[in-house]
């Protein structure tokens, strides 16, 4: 799974003009994935998004996760993270697993990161978002969930 995270002052989903997902300072969560993803890379990619040390202490320093600094995360489905652009002048999505695995895989991530604590708000999976967001910072990092053999 990949996800690609971006430390925010508030993000926003709506979807054909309705709120559905919202959130003030925190994480937006562009999250995807491919072929093989499973709950054991669900759960490693849920625990590395809670305990990323990506917000300010009293010192100005990136030494707290979002949860020490009262952060929510807004969780958006976004298979284009895996869209390959290397070659020609449409991305080739043959690595974005299917939908009938995708769907699943991120919701459960949204729910891995709920049971480690956090407040979490939802985009709509398969539908076409529009996602609003105050990025802060910024600071913007892509996490990827190792292959099996490289879990630890």
């Amino acid at each position: 799974m990949r996800a690609l995270v971006q430390r925010v002052s508030r993000a926003s989903v709506h979807v054909g003009g309705d709120l559905k997902g919202e959130i003030g300072p925190g994480l937006l969560v562009l999250v995807g994935a491919t072929h093989g993803d499973d709950d054991e890379a669900v759960q490693w990619l849920a625990r590395k998004v809670r305990e990323i040390r990506i917000f300010a202490d009293a010192q100005g320093k990136m030494n707290l996760d979002v949860l020490e600094a009262g952060g929510a995360v807004l969780v958006v489905p976004q298979f284009t993270l895996y869209g390959d652009a290397r070659r020609g002048r449409r991305p080739d999505f043959m690595s974005a697993a299917r939908p009938e695995l995708a769907a699943p895989l991120v919701e459960s991530f949204a729910q891995a990161l709920e049971t480690l604590g956090l407040t979490v708000a939802r985009g709509v999976f398969g539908a076409h978002m529009e996602v609003a967001l105050l990025n802060d910072g910024p600071v913007t990092l892509m996490i990827e969930s190792p292959r099996p053999a490289e879990a630890s």
